[in-house]
């Protein structure tokens, strides 16, 4: 998994008075949990943007007041109007303590249903998974070479090495769906 460095600074007012100062100086209010004691601290709307805004998942090296701490994030809130990021949960991790995460999917290969036509379909863009931080890869990697027309990959047949995945059994995370041409194609042919 990506690191990702991030600074922060600790919040001794709270309320709604305090944070609502602080989100008009451009600062967003932060919350450690999963250590002895919940930490409230606040970064800059600039630091956070190669964190928020991307699919990728990282481990933040929390800088707090000089004190590092390894996490995860857990939580994000947006505006309902403007999209700006109001506030954000980390989750501290250790080695020791499985951590949920979702991950993104990546599909691998060229499938034979799409060279008879079909249309490859991501359903799942991200897969919930339960393991230890050190073990959690960047993405999960489906080949779909053997995929079939009409044919789908479920949860179940996925499997990633030290990790839980979490989602519905049965759920469909990627088929080769059949086109029109397909369709024409097949009923040509069966005539």
């Amino acid at each position: 998994m990506k690191t990702f460095e991030l600074k922060g600074t600790v919040r001794t007012d709270l309320g709604k008075k305090a944070t609502k100062a602080e989100r008009v100086a451009e600062n967003v209010p932060c919350v450690l949990y999963g250590g002895n004691d919940n930490v409230h601290f606040i970064t800059t709307v600039s630091e956070l943007r190669k964190l928020v805004y991307t699919p990728e998942v990282f481990i933040v090296n929390l800088s707090i007041d000089g004190k590092v701490t390894k996490s995860i994030m857990k939580a994000l809130q947006f505006h309902p109007v403007t999209d700006k990021v109001l506030h954000i949960d980390f989750l501290q991790v250790s080695e020791d303590k499985p951590v949920i995460v979702e991950l993104p999917v990546k599909l691998e290969g060229l499938a034979e249903g799409v060279k008879a036509g079909g249309k490859l379909s991501l359903e799942m863009r991200k897969l919930k998974v339960k393991g230890l931080y050190t073990q959690i890869p960047e993405n999960i990697v489906i080949d779909v070479t053997s995929l079939g027309l009409g044919k789908s990959i479920q949860v179940e047949k996925v499997s990633v090495e030290n990790l839980e995945i979490l989602n519905a059994k049965n759920a469909v995370v990627a088929q080769v769906k059949l086109t029109r041409a397909a369709r024409g194609a097949a009923a040509t042919a069966g005539k």
